[in-house]
């Protein structure tokens, strides 16, 4: 059994799409770094300016870090961040 799963994933691998290389995010020139754990990143046009942000959630205390996109869509640049806000309260998420 293990065998056949092992042939049936090498064929889904050799037919995926061309994916590109990993790379650094950065803010402000240098790559984001969330102190604290791993990072579940999120792209998503949270201001309505027709430009996705990045949306960076933290796994120390479920922080959610809004990065706003100040370059294009298609080349975005990112330049400081605000935690996400839900109301009048930090916004966070289950962690742990």
């Amino acid at each position: 059994m293990a065998i056949a799963l092992s042939i049936l994933a090498f064929a889904a691998i050799q037919s995926a799409p061309d994916l590109q290389k990993p790379f650094k995010v950065l803010d402000n020139g240098k790559p984001i770094n969330v102190e604290v754990g791993h990072a579940a990143p999120l792209l998503y046009d949270f201001d309505g300016d027709g430009k996705r942000d990045l949306l960076v959630g933290q796994f120390g205390q479920g922080k959610l870090r809004i990065y706003k996109n100040i370059g294009s869509d298609t080349d975005p640049k990112f330049n400081g961040y605000k935690y996400f806000v839900a109301g009048s309260k930090e916004a966070s998420v289950p962690c742990g």
